[in-house]
């Protein structure tokens, strides 16, 4: 495995970083979202002119990367820089979905959400579902040459923002049968489509959406009836990816504020990151921030495996990321004291990021369940791999 950046890849991550250096800060996001904003759309549009949203899409997709090196370059960047725009939930979560299933079919869509135009949002999880991601009990109903959808979906990602939704139902099967799951496009403006929005702890924007008898042609429908359980998974898996490159960059983020906080407070007249205690205990640290580097890396270049290799990297480089993620944003913490729980100091947002990106896609305790039960050598994922 190769594991250097290739020219391409070198001067994206160059140029996004002095991008986001000149126009994004922690007091710029703090404004946004005091003003009442769920994002800077300006910026977003920027990003999206940039090329930043096509570095997520491969050539025949409208994009001019794809690859799980580039995804992992463009997300180490956002969350370098705390970015709550939506590009993961738009571009890579939902956008990579339409482009699995439906490309051909919806490319006017595509393009436009690559051009950062329109904003894309997946619902699928549900109250009960925690993060089986074959546990839907939204159904699809055939009526006429048309599906009637009732169902409730939650922690939708930007649902409040987005244009379009995929929703995910159940043509036929059980509640946490894989087969049978369909998905759909939906007009977030469509008769009996509720949305509830609301900030998370990070600054992050998800939402509650509520499907009352919502009628959507057979056109609407992604994919082959029934079987998007398989797109579903692969799109998360690559979503999971990004998420987790988010997290090393946020941790190296809280790692230099700390570095640079140990040398510049002192105590007794000299600077406390003299203390042998701190540094034993900033030492460990970075180790384990370098162990999580080495497995988002790894995941990187897995994501094109066979499904049991993949989701065996996927679940492994998830729960390490939750397990050091959480590990840095106390340790910081504590290394700053008080001047670090501040919401006018950075290190607060991005200590708040890395404990929400532990709980989204699947937390610590899910992800070791999950990897136990793929390392078994199942195909299947069934109950055990499902587990919450």
């Amino acid at each position: 495995m190769d594991f250097e950046l290739n020219e391409d890849q070198v001067m994206l991550r160059d140029m996004l970083r002095r991008f986001l250096n000149d126009r994004y800060s922690h007091e710029a996001r703090r404004t946004v979202l005091a003003s009442g904003q769920s994002y800077d759309t300006g910026l977003f549009s920027d990003l999206a002119e940039l090329g930043i949203l096509g570095a997520v899409f491969a050539p025949e997709q409208g994009g001019y990367g794809g690859t799980g090196t580039d995804m992992m370059v463009v997300f180490q960047e956002l969350g370098r820089a705390g970015v709550i725009e939506p590009v993961l939930g738009s571009a890579v979560l939902a956008g990579g979905l339409l482009a699995a299933l439906d490309a051909d079919g919806h490319s006017a869509l595509l393009q436009q959400t690559i051009a950062g135009e329109t904003i894309l949002a997946l619902a699928h999880s549900e109250p009960q579902s925690r993060y089986d991601l074959g546990h839907v009990t939204t159904r699809a109903s055939a009526a006429n040459g048309q599906f009637v959808l009732n169902g409730a979906k939650v922690h939708v990602l930007n649902g409040a923002q987005a244009d379009m939704l995929l929703v995910s139902a159940r043509e036929e099967g059980g509640p946490t049968d894989e087969h049978g799951i369909s998905l759909f496009l939906v007009p977030s403006t469509t008769a009996g489509v509720s949305c509830t929005g609301h900030l998370n702890v990070d600054g992050t924007s998800s939402a509650r959406i509520t499907l009352d008898a919502v009628t959507v042609d057979q056109s609407q429908r992604l994919g082959q009836p029934g079987q998007a359980h398989a797109a579903l998974e692969a799109a998360h898996a690559r979503a999971t990816l990004a998420l987790c490159a988010e997290a090393l960059g946020a941790m190296e983020v809280a790692k230099a504020l700390t570095v640079a906080y140990l040398q510049e407070r002192k105590q007794f007249g000299v600077p406390i990151g003299s203390f042998q205690a701190l540094q034993h205990r900033l030492a460990g640290m970075l180790i384990e921030i370098e162990q999580a580097r080495s497995a988002v890396i790894n995941l990187a270049g897995h994501l094109e495996a066979d499904r049991l290799t993949r989701e065996c990297h996927v679940s492994a480089t998830k729960n390490l990321i939750g397990r050091v993620g959480a590990l840095v944003a106390e340790e910081c913490i504590q290394m700053h004291g008080g001047i670090g729980m501040t919401d006018e100091y950075a290190l607060s947002h991005y200590a708040r990021r890395l404990v929400m990106i532990d709980h989204i896609f699947g937390d610590v305790d899910h992800h070791l369940d999950r990897f136990i039960a793929f390392s078994g050598g199942s195909e299947t994922t069934g109950e055990n791999a499902n587990a919450g």
